[in-house]
């Protein structure tokens, strides 16, 4: 499984140590340095059955710069993809991807249900 995070993010050294705690084995893939592409996007986004809104980092600084919001509405699933590809910033973090899902965000309970 693979954690992508960003180093600075609070709730991803959550994530990180509730998965240590719990004796996972993981690979961390820094979110900024080593952005996801289009592609990898679209395979996370159709392997967690969410909404594709739910990979925006919402609450980011860039994400309410460039607006996104009124934005978001009117863009192709193509464009997000491409849009989330330029810049990690923008997506939602930390990612969790194992080979059968994806978890968006880190929940305690969530994770639980879904790992142990």
């Amino acid at each position: 499984m693979t954690i992508l995070y960003y180093p600075k993010c609070s709730t991803c050294k959550k994530a990180i140590k509730w998965l240590d705690d719990h004796g996972l084995t993981y690979e961390k893939r820094d979110i900024v340095q080593d952005n996801p592409s289009a592609d990898e996007l679209k395979a996370y986004h159709q392997l967690s059955g969410q909404p594709l809104r739910k990979f925006f980092n919402t609450s980011g600084k860039l994400y309410r710069e460039q607006k996104l919001a009124t934005k978001l509405p009117m863009m192709s699933e193509e464009e997000m993809y491409a849009l989330l590809a330029t810049n990690g910033m923008l997506v939602k973090r930390p990612l969790l991807i194992t080979e059968d899902q994806v978890l968006i965000g880190f929940n305690d309970q969530k994770w639980q249900d879904a790992l142990l």
